[in-house]
């Protein structure tokens, strides 16, 4: 626990209609006296208590980022975003995978489209699947 939690437990386990000031609490457990209040208060909370996703579902999901790579399959920033709003169970902004790029940089790597993909992508049309299975149920 960091001290301003040890602080905010030690006022909970104080008896209902004991008198204490924030100062008395501060220097006994040597914190900072605004960011104490404002956390007592409930007007803010940890840095921690903010994150959208913890480490080890983090370190997953830069795991499941990297065998996708390896099998060839490079997931996009919105894939990225998709995967991470379905482990957090909330919406994840681009510039959070932005952030989560950036942190894990030195263990993801970036995958541009060669020149390959991109023909296979343009002859990737629907009016091409027609086509192929018209000339497929004619048969």
């Amino acid at each position: 626990m960091s001290a301003i939690e040890d602080a905010i437990a030690a006022i909970k386990l104080r008896k209902s209609g004991d008198d204490f000031t924030y100062t008395e609490v501060v220097n006994q457990f040597n914190v900072d006296q605004s960011t104490f209040s404002q956390r007592h208060k409930g007007k803010t909370s940890s840095f921690k208590a903010k994150k959208k996703l913890n480490l080890q579902q983090e370190l997953e999901l830069v795991q499941y980022i990297r065998d996708l790579t390896e099998r060839g399959l490079p997931p996009t920033r919105e894939m990225i975003q998709n995967f991470a709003s379905a482990v957090a169970y909330k919406d994840i902004s681009k510039s959070w995978v932005t952030q989560f790029i950036n942190n894990y940089k030195d263990q993801l790597t970036a995958k541009w489209i060669t020149g390959m993909d991109r023909v296979r992508h343009q002859a990737d049309s629907e009016d091409k699947y027609n086509l192929y299975f018209d000339l497929l149920h004619s048969k």
